[in-house]
C-alpha cells in the first residue's frame, strides 16, 4: 500500500506521481508503495519522469487524476534521496539512502537503485542468475561444439563460411547473459536481444538436424549435439529472463509511428522472401571456352526437414520484427529488433566469406583429374537475390536506428509539476525499490518554469 504518494496522471498500464522528495512511475494495477522507476523532485526530474512516461504508457490513454494523496494505513517507508537533486547525490560517495542491500546511483536525470555488493550473488534475484546461467552454460556448450565433427565428419572450425554465423550468434548471446546479469534496463535489453535471436536461429538448428532426419543418423557429428543443446540453453535463459521480470508488453503504435512501422513490417516481409532464392553463382569454363552458370542454395531445393527449418527461420524474422515494432517502450522493441537482426546478418557475412574461399570442383560432381585434363576453372559469386536481401536487411537497421531516437510518443512539454505530500513525511522508495530504469534526457522535453 502507499501512503503520502499523490498520483498525477494514469494510463492504461502505468500512473505517475510525486511521493515528498522525488517524482515515479507505478504499475496502474499495483498498490505497491515502491515505484517501478524514480527522478529527484526537480524540474528536470520531472521533465524526465514525464517523457518517461509518455514513452511506455499506451497512447491515447492518459488521463489526469485527482490530487489527494492516496490512503493507506501502513506506515512512512525509508528516507529518500536528496531534494538538492541530482548533484547533490552525486556528491555523496553512498548515494540515497534506500534500505540495506541497495546502493543508489545517479544516471543523467534518473535516481537509480540498483544492487549494491551485499548478500548472495551481490542482491540479484534467483530469475536473473539463472536466465545468466542459462546463456552462459548454452555459450560455452556451443564454444565447445565449434570443434568436433557436426555434420557429415567435418567441424564448424574447420569451414569458415559456416563457423562465422555460429560466432556472431554465441556473442551475442554471451552479450545478453552479461547484460541481465547487470540488472536494470539492461536486464530488459539483454532478454529482448536473447528472445530475438534464439527465435530466429532455431530455424537454422533445425535446417542442421533435418540434414540428419534425412540423410540419418551417420552424419551426425558431436559438435552439432552440442549445439543443439546449446541452443536450448540459451533459448531458455531467454525466456526465462523475460519472464522473471516485466520488459514491457505490446501497445499500439503512435499515429505518428505508423508509417515507419508498416515500413518496418514490409521490410521484413522482404528480408524473409529474398532469403529463399539461391544466393551461390558458380561460372565454370573449360579449355575449349564451353562456360557454364550454376546456382545454388535455393531453400526449397533441399529436403524436406532442411525446408521445414528454412520456413521457421523466414516465419521467425517477420514475427520477431511485428512484435519489435509493436512493443512499448519502443527502444526495448529494438532490442527485440537487434536480436532478429544479428542472425541475418550473420547469414549474409556467411556467403561473403564463401565466395572468397576456393571451390573444389567435386561439389559439381567432377574429379581433380578430370578438372585438371578439361582446364576447367570455377569462379564464384553472389545472385542478385543477395543483394536484394541486403537491400532489405539495410532497411531493418535503418529502422533499428529509427526506433532508438527519443520520444516517438512523448508529449512534447509536461504538464505543471505536481504538488507533492506534506512537508515533514518521509515517503522515498524503500529497498525493494526499483529493479531497473532507463535514462531518459531531460532536455528532450522541455521542461516548464518552475
Amino acid at each position: 500500500m502507499r501512503e503520502n504518494v499523490t498520483i498525477s496522471y494514469r494510463g492504461a498500464g502505468y500512473e505517475i506521481g510525486r511521493g515528498e522528495q522525488f517524482y515515479g512511475i507505478w504499475a496502474a494495477s499495483s498498490s505497491q508503495p515502491q515505484p517501478l522507476e524514480w527522478w529527484p523532485a526537480t524540474p528536470e526530474g520531472w521533465a524526465a519522469a514525464w517523457a518517461r512516461f509518455t514513452s511506455i504508457e499506451t497512447p491515447g490513454t492518459i488521463v489526469p487524476v485527482g490530487q489527494a494523496a492516496v490512503p493507506s494505513a501502513a506506515g512512512p517507508a525509508a528516507a529518500g534521496p536528496s531534494a538538492a537533486g541530482p548533484a547533490a547525490a552525486e556528491d555523496s560517495a553512498a548515494g540515497p539512502s534506500a534500505g540495506p542491500g541497495f546502493a543508489g546511483q545517479v544516471s543523467g536525470d534518473v535516481i537509480a537503485s540498483g544492487p549494491a555488493e551485499a548478500g548472495p550473488l551481490f542482491g540479484r534475484d534467483p530469475g536473473t542468475v539463472i536466465a545468466a546461467a542459462l546463456l552462459a552454460a548454452g555459450v560455452v556448450l556451443g564454444v565447445v561444439g565449434l570443434f568436433p565433427a557436426y555434420l557429415s565428419g567435418a567441424s564448424l572450425a574447420q569451414q569458415a563460411d559456416q563457423l562465422v554465423p555460429h560466432v556472431i550468434y554465441l556473442a551475442a548471446w554471451a552479450a545478453s547473459a552479461v547484460l541481465i546479469f547487470l540488472g536494470g534496463t539492461r536486464r530488459r535489453i539483454g532478454a529482448l536481444l536473447a528472445v530475438g535471436i534464439s527465435a530466429v536461429t532455431l530455424g537454422f538448428f533445425f535446417a542442421d538436424a533435418g540434414t540428419v532426419i534425412a540423410d540419418g543418423s551417420r552424419v551426425m557429428g558431436t559438435g552439432l549435439e552440442l549445439g543443439l543443446i546449446g541452443w536450448a540453453c540459451c533459448a531458455a535463459g531467454s525466456a526465462v529472463a523475460l519472464l522473471a521480470r516485466r520488459a514491457g508488453g505490446f501497445g499500439r503504435p503512435h499515429s505518428d509511428d505508423m508509417g515507419p512501422v508498416v515500413m518496418l513490417v514490409l521490410a521484413a516481409i522482404g528480408t524473409a522472401a529474398a532469403f529463399a532464392p539461391s544466393w551461390d553463382s558458380f561460372t565454370l569454363h573449360n579449355a575449349a571456352g564451353v562456360t557454364q552458370t550454376v546456382t545454388e542454395g535455393n531453400a526449397f531445393s533441399n529436403p524436406a526437414p532442411v525446408i521445414v527449418g528454412d520456413v521457421l527461420v523466414m516465419v521467425a524474422i517477420v514475427a520477431v520484427v511485428a512484435a519489435a515494432a509493436l512493443w512499448r517502450p519502443l527502444r526495448l522493441g529494438a532490442a527485440l529488433l537487434a536480436g532478429a537482426i544479428i542472425p541475418m546478418a550473420a547469414q549474409a557475412i556467411s556467403a561473403l566469406v564463401q565466395v572468397g574461399e576456393a571451390v573444389s570442383p567435386a561439389q559439381f560432381g567432377i574429379s581433380s583429374g578430370q578438372a585438371t585434363q578439361i582446364g576447367l576453372t570455377i569462379n564464384s559469386g553472389l545472385t542478385s537475390a543477395f543483394w536484394i536481401y541486403c537491400a532489405f536487411l539495410v532497411a531493418l537497421i535503418a529502422s533499428f536506428a529509427w526506433m532508438l531516437i527519443p520520444p516517438h510518443n512523448a508529449v512534447t512539454q509536461p504538464p505543471r509539476m505536481p504538488q507533492g505530500p506534506p512537508i515533514g513525511v518521509s515517503d522515498a522508495p524503500p529497498s525493494a525499490a526499483v529493479d531497473s530504469v532507463e535514462t531518459v534526457e531531460a532536455t528532450s522535453v522541455r521542461p516548464p518554469t518552475p
